[in-house]
């Protein structure tokens, strides 16, 4: 589906973009969003529920990360991005003051699907939380191998862009970061209260090393076109250097 064809809008209720979103607004008008002036669209997203105005929103935090992992804060631009959206340039400041606030936002919703899935396999019953780590590294490796070795960590691709330029963007990507780290550390200190990691190092100190060594395995990982660096990272750390 093409960028125009995001912001086609049926009146009688569908919004082109995938996700089945309803802009209720009574009678029938197919037309690109982006072909209209900024009150034109002003008044048709007044007129949008606040589940149509979330999943607008949502669109343009996922276009957000496609675009910063392929090009970067530097290489992205506004104008690309609500292109690709469907929307005209003056709507995406319905939603966001400004391109670096948008991208705080961005690193907020790219971090939050990681946390989810390792939480989802923390929280198997009837798996210990070594196996659920392990599990959930491999599918992030496996994954990793699947995209041909390209983009890497978003995180880790801003904090070397921009984290130290951008206040707005450091404190979301320390945040981010952070939040990563806890959940990591639930994992981590199961897994010594279950006997599986050594209990002479802090559950904390751990996660944080574990994050660290994750993100220049990643580093090293686009340079060499091989999963080889995540591999060791799993083989040194989760079977060796963490181990009871």
């Amino acid at each position: 589906m093409t960028g125009e064809e995001f912001g086609k809008v049926d009146l009688l209720g569908r919004h082109r973009h995938g996700r089945g979103a309803n802009f209720s607004i009574g009678r029938k008008l197919n037309i690109p969003l982006s072909g209209l002036p900024n009150e034109t669209t002003g008044r048709i997203l007044s007129t949008m529920s606040k589940r149509d105005i979330k999943e607008l929103r949502e669109k343009l935090l996922d276009q957000g990360v496609a675009l910063l992992m392929e090009q970067g804060y530097h290489g992205t631009g506004l104008q690309e991005l609500v292109q690709k959206v469907g929307v005209p340039k003056g709507s995406f400041y319905n939603y966001f003051p400004s391109k670096e606030a948008f991208s705080a936002e961005v690193v907020k919703h790219y971090i939050d699907p990681f946390i989810r899935q390792l939480d989802a396999h923390l929280q198997r019953s009837d798996v210990k939380a070594e196996a659920a780590l392990k599990a959930y590294f491999r599918e992030l490796i496996e994954e990793t191998e699947r995209r041909d070795f390209k983009g890497g960590c978003l995180l880790g691709n801003l904090i070397g862009e921009i984290g130290d330029t951008s206040d707005a963007c450091q404190t979301s990507l320390r945040e981010a970061v952070h939040r990563y780290r806890d959940k990591l550390r639930e994992g981590l200190s199961r897994a010594q209260q279950e006997g599986s990691f050594r209990k002479d190092m802090d559950a904390k100190e751990m996660a944080d090393f574990l994050v660290n060594v994750w993100q220049g395995a990643l580093l090293r990982m686009k340079i060499e076109k091989s999963v080889r660096p995540l591999v060791q990272f799993c083989d040194f750390l989760l079977n060796d250097y963490f181990k009871a």
